[in-house]
């Protein structure tokens, strides 16, 4: 049974590994659930960006959200990257896997053949980090994040 859930804003600073589930969260389904749910059998906490409920009349809310982003980003031993089919090009993501790509997390990558900046993932992850691979669903995705964790 997987040792947990940890949904933004809630605090993770266990022992146990940890995957950030970096990626698209407006205007597209919730994937991060399908992800979160494909772990369960792991000893591992999933950290998870997208909220229940985001509490957009907050004027700190964005500000906290980023923060608590940035600290998990870095705290997590894999980041796995989804990017959606979407009508959003998801800037904040792209920014993520930007700074992750620059450092030495250790990173699993998915695009949707839909998604609108996948060409530029896939070039982009290619000279950053020429030994990542593009996968083209959730399902590959998460598998090769799993395989990586084991």
């Amino acid at each position: 049974m997987a040792s947990g859930l940890v949904e933004a804003p809630a605090e993770y600073t266990g022992p146990l590994p940890a995957v950030f589930l970096a990626g698209g969260i407006q205007q597209c389904e919730d994937w991060q659930a399908d992800a979160a749910r494909a772990f369960e059998d792991l000893e591992i906490v999933v950290l998870n960006p997208r909220r229940a409920v985001f509490p957009i009349h907050d004027p700190d809310a964005e500000q906290q959200q980023v923060a608590w982003e940035n600290r998990h980003l870095h705290r997590a031993d894999l980041v796995l990257f989804w990017f959606p089919a979407s009508s959003s090009h998801q800037p904040i993501a792209l920014y993520e896997l930007g700074m992750m790509a620059a450092g030495t997390t250790l990173l699993v990558v998915g695009a949707d053949p839909g998604y609108l900046r996948r060409t530029n993932v896939v070039c982009q992850l290619q000279h950053a980090r020429p030994g990542v691979t593009v996968y083209d669903t959730l399902a590959d995705t998460v598998t090769a994040a799993r395989k990586a964790l084991a």
